[in-house]
């Protein structure tokens, strides 16, 4: 497919450290090339020294907006003119929209997350998930889930340093929203089987499954999977984490990150451009990095 850069090509960023990993660059200009949309998409390395320059940037540029990757997402809500109810919740912005130099931070891992479970025709509004983690990815799943109309959430974690902190953060989102949010200790086993009996979805949002860890598990109990329960692990790489594996040999539906990784980048072009991205153009770059 010709590409041309012209003098009204617009641009847009990914602002992260380390980036030149990221499959980002290779989505966006894929969408923008297959429809016909004049801009391109570029990633620098920024971390939160040089970020308030880089977000200048947008404006001064007359960029058409910027992803932000770590370490960048929570400092960057104090950049921001305005914020969307799901980046003010989470308390971190990964997506950034420039409107005549009015810059909004949006949040759309959540939304990939939960546009991914329509990939496994799995639906959960109105019912009751538990997740496993509290960091970065399962607050941005958990805001957005709540938001959408899930009725109650389940969250474990190990009892750490962090685990009132979290408490706090949980009860705040729960309070803005009609979701019912819980917080209980990893190490309760008895819990989480009762949990997990009740809820629609089991989610790993931890990084236990990844290397050097890829042979682990965050449940050892699989008893608790059933059939007819959906789970799901945000980690993509392996494809199949060892938990993943062990679901689906109970015959349950799974999922892992790929989904969440396309579609929070899908929610940042359509943002963008005001156009759907052509996800069957761009799904097998994500399945073949």
């Amino acid at each position: 497919m010709e590409n041309k850069i012209t003098g009204h090509t617009k641009l847009a960023a990914l602002f992260a450290t380390p980036i030149r990993h990221s499959v980002s660059p290779m989505i966006q200009n894929t969408a923008f090339q297959a429809l016909g949309i004049d801009a391109v998409y570029l990633a620098f390395e920024v971390d939160t020294q040089g970020l308030e320059k880089a977000i200048d940037s947008i404006r001064n540029l007359e960029m058409i907006g910027a992803n932000l990757s770590m370490p960048n997402k929570i400092l960057a809500v104090e950049y921001m003119d305005e914020l969307s109810e799901a980046a003010r919740l989470i308390g971190a912005v990964n997506t950034i929209t420039n409107e005549q130099g009015k810059l909004t931070g949006h949040n759309t891992d959540g939304i990939g997350f939960m546009r991914s479970l329509q990939d496994i025709e799995v639906d959960i509004i109105g019912k009751k998930m538990t997740i496993i983690g509290a960091g970065g990815a399962a607050t941005a799943i958990i805001v957005q889930a709540a938001l959408d109309g899930v009725k109650e959430i389940t969250v474990y974690n190990r009892k750490d340093d962090f685990y009132d902190k979290i408490m706090e953060k949980l009860a705040y989102i729960s309070e803005n929203t009609q979701c019912m949010i819980t917080l209980h200790d990893l190490s309760d086993d008895q819990a989480l089987a009762r949990d997990v009996g009740e809820s629609a979805l089991l989610l790993n949002a931890t990084g236990v499954g990844m290397k050097p860890l890829e042979t682990q598990t965050p449940i050892q109990d699989f008893s608790i999977i059933r059939p007819d329960l959906a789970v799901c692990d945000v980690i993509y790489t392996p494809r199949e984490t060892e938990f993943l594996k062990q679901a689906r040999l109970r015959g349950a539906k799974t999922n892992n990150g790929l989904g969440m990784l396309l579609y929070q980048g899908a929610a940042a072009f359509e943002k963008w451009t005001g156009q759907e991205m052509p996800i069957e153009i761009v799904k097998p770059i994500i399945e073949n990095n």
